[in-house]
């Protein structure tokens, strides 16, 4: 391709809009530009990319048997509303777009497609002898994310490979899932991206177990906790471990305290000279149900750790069948505002016990449970003589014990959040790390929730009818392209691996006026391509400074330029990612090209 003829424009300065690296580069580039928030059009170069990415994807997918097609982006409520999840989309997480078309119908603008394929394979699949099956897509979905950021990495409109597969068992499915655990950390490294694979909360897509693939990147938005040892690797959202030992209690009776400007565990432990691992801290929530009904959920947790609200709302969710519900919409710590609605009198924020009075609760709409729900994390469970609040505004009680001073909550749950730093389950040698990452992939093992809620079944070879075990499979085919520019990049721009850079060489002519570098480079731009290496020729009337910044800016592999060596019969070809430059004889810049590019392509 030349440049002339491309529709191409490069910013020298970064554009406002723009927070991190990659983001800020794609515009800089001309590989994007921005139609409206979270919503791009991807110009010829970026295409480019996309394509290539997609080519990975389907090479690796097509290798493991599963078959592409092609799902509505517009999806009726009705699917969604025989799977439960109509209203967690379009409320309590709010992400997904619904309209109502001209006959009163509900429909959603598709960010995920469990519902449709699901339906299909109801009406589709009849047998044992139909299974496994693995359907799959590259398609764009519809997420409105409440804060559109990062370009590519959060937006309202992104291209996606989804993919599900159908099976007669759960050993069918997890033979499956480990096919897709291969076929994604393929993908990744023929993307030439550093990767880690850990373990994932399924979030609103539901099912037992998943793993998430994440390239390594500073600017990512997930925390990863990992052992050196490479036994362990998790989100924090889903990551276990073993917190420090609590300290020994210096308290050994019980007593009420007089604690004055001590709300914090910081300022309590200073105030009384103890470890905040001797400290019970109880944290107030407000859980809204699909039902309407809101609960007041009380948890204890040791002093010195943090509540993992992932944990909290899966643990919550599982609750909701107990209040009459089908699903968690709602989860907050409750301001004054909503204090208000529910409290009989102001509570003694950050003096809370883990026995405060159900009698603080006034529901005279009885859109309240009457009661708190009362879960204790297992790091308080194990504490002795411990200190915790007296639910008087100033006071504290030390020396407390559970089946004395306070009656332990029944519940007992994991909602600790792992940090760098604490003990691997595994090996308690091992101290868990932490590191960035961009979620690029998601495997979930989903079982038969899809199937069950939509009456999605096969007959077994016995004649019984029996629900469809199910998986799905989703690759982030935009983000995967703006995640390696920002796993690779220097201050003059964009470092593509070779396996995706829109071209592979780019032939640069310093200056159109001397007739013999022009004839030169043509030359080697038709050689290229007959030898099937991608090439872009820069034949565009700008100066040699100009050129070589757009060409580090843009990223290509590898550089040609026939300028002043032109008189020995050699040409400058540089490599943009080492920057390494050697003057080359031009009869062996074809060969030499094809070999440097099959070796980044096969290594």
């Amino acid at each position: 391709m030349r440049l002339s003829q491309m529709l191409f424009v490069t910013l020298r300065e970064d554009p406002a809009e723009a927070e991190i690296p990659s983001h800020k580069l794609l515009l800089r580039a001309g590989y994007l530009r921005r139609i409206a928030s979270g919503v791009y059009a991807y110009l010829p170069l970026l295409w480019r990319v996309l394509g290539k990415v997609s080519q990975i994807v389907r090479q690796e997918m097509d290798a493991t048997g599963a078959q592409e097609c092609l799902l509505p982006q517009l999806q009726p409520a009705d699917l969604w509303q025989e799977s439960g999840r109509w209203e967690t989309y379009t409320k309590a997480e709010g992400i997904m777009f619904s309209l109502v078309d001209r006959r009163e119908q509900s429909l959603g603008l598709g960010p995920t497609h469990e519902e449709v394929i699901t339906a299909i394979a109801r009406d589709m699949i009849r047998s044992y002898r139909q299974l496994p099956l693995h359907l799959y897509q590259i398609q764009t979905k519809f997420r409105d994310e409440i804060r559109p950021r990062f370009g590519l990495m959060r937006g309202r409109e992104f291209i996606m490979k989804d993919g599900y597969s159908f099976h007669p068992d759960s050993d069918s499915l997890k033979e499956t899932y480990q096919d897709m655990y291969t076929a994604y950390s393929n993908i990744l490294r023929r993307c030439g991206l550093t990767f880690r694979a850990v373990e994932a909360d399924s979030g609103a897509i539901g099912g037992s177990g998943s793993h998430e693939f994440m390239v390594l990147a500073e600017a990512g938005e997930d925390e990863v906790l990992y052992t050196e040892d490479g036994q362990y690797a998790a989100n924090v959202e889903k990551a276990v471990s073993l917190p420090d030992e609590a300290i020994a209690s210096p308290f050994d009776a019980f007593e009420k305290l007089d604690t004055p400007h001590t709300p914090t565990i910081e300022s309590l432990a200073k105030f009384l000279q103890c470890s905040p691992t001797q400290i019970v801290k109880n944290v107030l929530y407000q859980a809204g149900y699909d039902n309407g009904l809101t609960v007041l959920v009380l948890v204890s947790i040791r002093g010195d750790q943090e509540v993992n609200e992932v944990k909290l709302q899966n643990a919550l969710t599982q609750q909701a069948a107990e209040y009459g519900a089908a699903t968690l919409l709602t989860l907050a710590v409750p301001d004054e505002t909503a204090q208000k609605q529910w409290a009989a009198k102001a509570l003694p924020l950050g003096y809370l016990s883990p026995g405060l009075s159900d009698s603080y609760i006034q529901t005279p709409a009885k859109t309240y449970a009457p009661k708190f729900l009362r879960l204790v994390d297992q790091t308080a469970v194990e504490l002795k003589n411990f200190v915790t609040g007296s639910d008087e505004s100033g006071y504290h009680v030390v020396g407390a014990n559970w089946g004395e001073a306070f009656e332990q909550p029944k519940q007992v749950v994991d909602v600790r959040k792992a940090q760098a730093g604490d003990r691997a389950i595994h090996d308690p040698t091992q101290t868990l790390q932490t590191a960035r990452g961009i979620e690029i992939g998601h495997i979930f093992q989903l079982g038969t929730k899809y199937s069950q809620a939509l009456g999605a079944t096969y007959t077994n070879e016995a004649g019984a009818e029996i629900p469809l075990v199910m998986g799905c499979y989703g690759v982030g085919v935009s983000r995967l392209a703006q995640a390696a520019v920002e796993q690779s990049y220097d201050k003059d721009g964009i470092i593509w691996p070779v396996a995706i850079a829109p071209y592979q060489v780019i032939v640069v002519i310093p200056n159109l006026t001397d007739a013999q570098q022009v004839e030169a480079a043509e030359k080697l731009y038709e050689d290229l391509k007959s030898a099937g290496i991608e090439a872009l020729l820069d034949d565009r009337n700008e100066r040699a400074g100009v050129k070589f910044k757009d060409a580090d800016l843009i990223g290509i592999p590898f550089r040609v330029v026939t300028g002043r060596s032109l008189k020995e019969g050699k040409v400058e070809v540089v490599k943009r990612a080492s920057r390494e430059s050697v003057d080359m004889p031009i009869t062996e810049v074809v060969t030499t090209l094809q070999q440097w590019i099959d070796q980044a392509l096969n290594s």
